[in-house]
């Protein structure tokens, strides 16, 4: 026994199939601005998350310093200004620091915090000698914060006594290796023997040619500042909410307290340009579907019009001529959502096999978010039905008797 179909049902699939042609284009334009929503939308997502996770991953989220401290020099008597001038340049610690950094671990939103006492220093090997930043850590404390062994490229990440790790690019320069020796000489004139545990690549030339990863104590007696910490690195949970932590700290502790967002300002504003350009990118495309999906079903009630009156005069109601073309443009945006969708994957699958990042991994992964899957096609069921609201009404206002004449 055959099934039957609702009335609305009945004709709405008789017109799309009536119109195959304007069924197909619609239907086509529908798949690719649904497939255009999700790639770029996905794309531009994965590549922020590695602009991010690059930039980050080798520095902390927020990072407390010492207050910067000024000179005020009195000018003579006959003077009513005074002069403002910087602090002759010397290395300080943050007072307190204990208490400063179980403050911060206890602020919410804050994962992690490693202590670290850093200065400028020398290394130097034979004849050979390149200018570094000494970074004095507590190597478990630190990798809470900056996960270093994803860049070690040889041995461990091991600071313990007088060990010390250094970058990639700084180990070709004095030409040495994992268990060679290294002497470290700081501005202060002091300067003691090291062997090399680690070498890493952070992905940064300038940060693999300068730092130089030592013990906390070993640190604070090279650079003459016994017990003291000069900065403290912050993990935060939430990475948007470091700005809003950090001004808290600051207010709380009267230290120097800057956040990623406030260090990398040009990055937070090219990747708010990327999302800004994405959001309009979706909007036009939007525009261009509805447009599209409304003029189709204009001219299906224009061309329609005997048959909607025919259907009027044999008791069809005004509901069920409505229903026609909502059920329409409910088939376009759903189809057209469903074959988007895949059209979209496609892409992401071929994206990801032709682009490359500079050491070969994928630039972008095939991996399709649901949930951006998901809005996209909801997006396009509404764009579907709200572009079918005025033409569907127009149709089921029509007078049966004037629709049979023309």
């Amino acid at each position: 026994m055959p099934i039957r179909l609702p009335f609305a049902w009945m004709v709405a699939l008789r017109y799309l199939r009536e119109g195959r042609m304007q069924t197909v284009l619609i239907l086509a334009g529908v798949t690719g601005g649904v497939a255009v929503i999700i790639f770029l939308t996905t794309l531009i997502s994965q590549l922020q998350v590695s602009i991010i996770d690059k930039t980050l991953g080798s520095q902390a989220h927020i990072v407390i310093r010492p207050p910067q401290a000024v000179n005020l020099t009195t000018l003579p008597a006959d003077s009513t200004a005074a002069i403002v001038q910087p602090r002759a340049q010397r290395l300080r610690g943050i007072d307190q620091s204990a208490s400063v950094a179980q403050w911060a671990a206890q602020t919410n939103g804050v994962l992690a915090v490693s202590s670290m006492v850093s200065g400028a220093g020398f290394a130097v090997r034979a004849d050979a000698s390149q200018s570094i930043a000494l970074m004095g850590v507590d190597a478990q404390a630190y990798q809470r914060i900056v996960r270093m062994q994803k860049y070690l490229q040889l041995g461990t990440f091991d600071v313990a006594g007088a060990n010390a790790v250094v970058g990639v690019e700084l180990a070709k320069d004095l030409g040495i290796t994992v268990g060679d020796k290294l002497r470290l000489v700081t501005v202060n004139g002091r300067n003691d023997l090291f062997s090399v545990s680690g070498i890493f690549d952070i992905g940064n030339r300038d940060l693999n040619r300068r730092w130089v990863f030592i013990s906390t104590q070993v640190a604070q007696t090279l650079l003459d500042l016994p017990g003291g910490i000069t900065q403290i690195d912050l993990r935060v949970a939430k990475l948007f909410e470091a700005d809003g932590i950090a001004r808290r700290l600051q207010a709380q502790t009267g230290l120097t307290v800057d956040s990623w967002m406030q260090t990398n300002a040009q990055l937070l504003s090219a990747l708010n340009s990327q999302s800004m350009s994405n959001n309009l990118i979706r909007f036009f495309v939007t525009v261009i579907v509805a447009v599209g999906i409304a003029s189709v079903l204009v001219v299906s009630v224009v061309q329609k019009q005997k048959e909607i009156g025919i259907l009027r005069a044999m008791g069809a109601s005004p509901r069920s001529i409505m229903s026609v073309f909502l059920l329409q443009g409910g088939f376009y945006g759903l189809m057209g959502s469903a074959l988007g969708s895949a059209l979209a994957l496609g892409l992401l699958t071929f994206f990801s096999k032709i682009t490359r990042n500079a050491d070969g991994t994928a630039l972008v992964s095939a991996d399709l978010d649901p949930a951006v899957a998901a809005s996209a096609c909801a997006l396009a069921l509404v764009v579907g039905l709200l572009a079918a609201a005025l033409p569907a009404r127009r149709a089921a206002l029509l007078d049966p008797v004037q629709a049979i004449r023309i």
